[in-house]
């Protein structure tokens, strides 16, 4: 190169490059795997199928684990956003175990997992408690559902008291109004399954009487 220094330039710069950018792909390839898994053990939940679910979430705290290590010397591609994503899922898997078995939420750093990408997770897992209500309400098991409709409501309440910038949050105001919008719902389902149920006993003591 005619310009004096500027091959070392070049060399400064793939350097520093070639590195963050092997970070990048595997954080990126890792946190996808991560999200999966986080899904799967969130349809096992579902399924009543405990054992496999904690498993994937073993598997997914160890995905995490990963991804942040790649990145260790790179803050900027931990932060650019795919990881915090599969953070998020990772934390509802969590939050939803937790809340659907009446346990102790864990803490954010019980998991390792940030305040924002945790606290979204943990509006999205209302959504995953209005599943297990549905399912309850199908059933007939009308304590259990208005349990979780309790649940679904003491989060809400928490998430709502948190205000800060949607900057500082990732955005969680809009998971905020999200689980407000689906406990409205829920609430509008329980009630009515109450009523009706309340209904056919009164039809059934008026027949047998």
């Amino acid at each position: 190169m005619s310009v004096p220094g500027l091959d070392e330039v070049e060399s400064a710069a793939r350097t520093e490059l070639d590195g963050k950018f092997a970070a990048r792909e595997v954080a990126l390839t890792t946190s996808r795997t991560l999200i999966r898994t986080s899904a799967n053990a969130i349809r096992a939940l579902h399924r009543g199928e405990i054992e496999r679910a904690e498993d994937l979430m073993e598997q997914g705290s160890a995905l995490l684990d990963e991804a942040r290590l790649a990145c260790r010397d790179h803050p900027d591609v931990l932060h650019a956003g795919f990881v915090s994503d599969a953070a998020k899922e990772y934390a509802e898997a969590r939050l939803t175990a937790a809340l659907s078995s009446g346990r102790r939420i864990p803490l954010p750093a019980e998991i390792g997992v940030e305040a924002a990408p945790y606290l979204n997770g943990l509006g999205e897992a209302v959504g995953e408690l209005r599943r297990r209500l549905l399912d309850l309400l199908r059933k007939g098991e009308l304590e259990q559902a208005e349990e979780t409709l309790v649940a679904m409501v003491e989060v809400l309440d928490l998430l709502a008291s948190l205000d800060y910038p949607d900057g500082m949050t990732g955005g969680l105001r809009r998971t905020t109004d999200v689980a407000r919008a689906l406990i409205e719902r829920s609430r509008a389902d329980l009630t009515t399954t109450v009523v009706q149920e309340r209904l056919r006993a009164d039809l059934q003591r008026h027949l047998g009487s």
